[in-house]
């Protein structure tokens, strides 16, 4: 088994699987270690040598794409299947994209999970003033369970205008300075205390929103776990309510829904037609 060691980014086993390729190391032959990972006792980390000059290898550019998409789920075979795949592809077999393949099946998974993944940071990632002259505008906390930070991150860049702003995660960060796009791995500390402390004065407001304008009546829980998962209840200003607005709709308020707030407050009276 032949242990190639690179930095654990795409671009990296990119240029690495390209070279295996050209070698013709087929992917049983290959264990992937990234950035701190250990390899297995009888593996050998070694760079193999080509034997004779081959023609360059071409690989259709919609499978990179796909390709790096996937690199982003967090598992322990990522970049073997990718190099799997890869190895198919380059030798004619192109049913490893497809959803009928095994390979392929797994691949398309896990590009949705990732896209997924992406969507729930753009809707749940919760931005906070600071007050510190040298810090961003704003600061985040988010705890992704996939490595997106990176590609979803331009998305608040095109929404924040000037301002700049900082994610922090707990593996990498990000901050948009107003122009520039900075990348950190890992996150520094003094940037994860800063997103982890980092305090909303409005937060009190939108809680009161929140709960005034919560409808225990129309309350799926199995359908508010699916589209807010509990795991990100815990860094949204809302989300400690979240547990006791569900158990008083247990309790009988969802049979009541808002009526008993609605009836205390005061309205006017309005007339049926011929009613004096």
């Amino acid at each position: 088994m032949m242990q190639v060691r690179f930095d654990g980014s795409f671009d990296d086993w990119r240029d690495r699987a390209r070279g295996l390729l050209q070698t013709g190391v087929a992917p049983h032959q290959v264990e992937w270690l990234g950035k701190g990972e250990l390899g297995g006792l009888f593996g050998e980390s070694v760079a193999p040598e080509p034997i004779k000059p081959r023609p360059p290898i071409r690989i259709p550019r919609p499978l990179l794409v796909e390709l790096e998409s996937a690199a982003r789920f967090r598992t322990a075979d990522r970049w073997s299947l990718l190099y799997r795949i890869l190895w198919r592809v380059a030798k004619g077999d192109r049913t490893a994209r497809l959803v009928g393949d095994a390979d392929g099946s797994e691949l398309h998974t896990r590009i949705k999970a990732v896209r997924r993944e992406a969507h729930h940071m753009h809707a749940f990632l919760r931005f906070s003033p600071t007050d510190r002259g040298s810090a961003s505008d704003y600061v985040a906390w988010f705890e992704p369970a996939h490595d997106i930070l990176i590609s979803a991150a331009p998305h608040f860049a095109e929404r924040m205008g000037l301002h700049s702003w900082m994610i922090a995660t707990p593996d990498d960060a990000v901050l948009w300075d107003g122009q520039v796009m900075h990348y950190a791995n890992p996150c520094p500390p003094t940037w994860r205390e800063l997103a982890q402390t980092a305090q909303d004065p409005g937060s009190e407001l939108w809680k009161t929103y929140y709960e005034s304008t919560f409808n225990p009546a129309r309350l799926n829980r199995d359908v508010l776990q699916t589209n807010l998962p509990v795991r990100f209840w815990k860094n949204l200003p809302e989300g400690p309510l979240i547990p006791q607005l569900m158990s008083r709709a247990r309790a009988g308020a969802q049979r009541d829904g808002q009526a008993e707030r609605v009836a205390t407050r005061p309205g006017k009276r309005i007339e049926r037609p011929g009613q004096a």
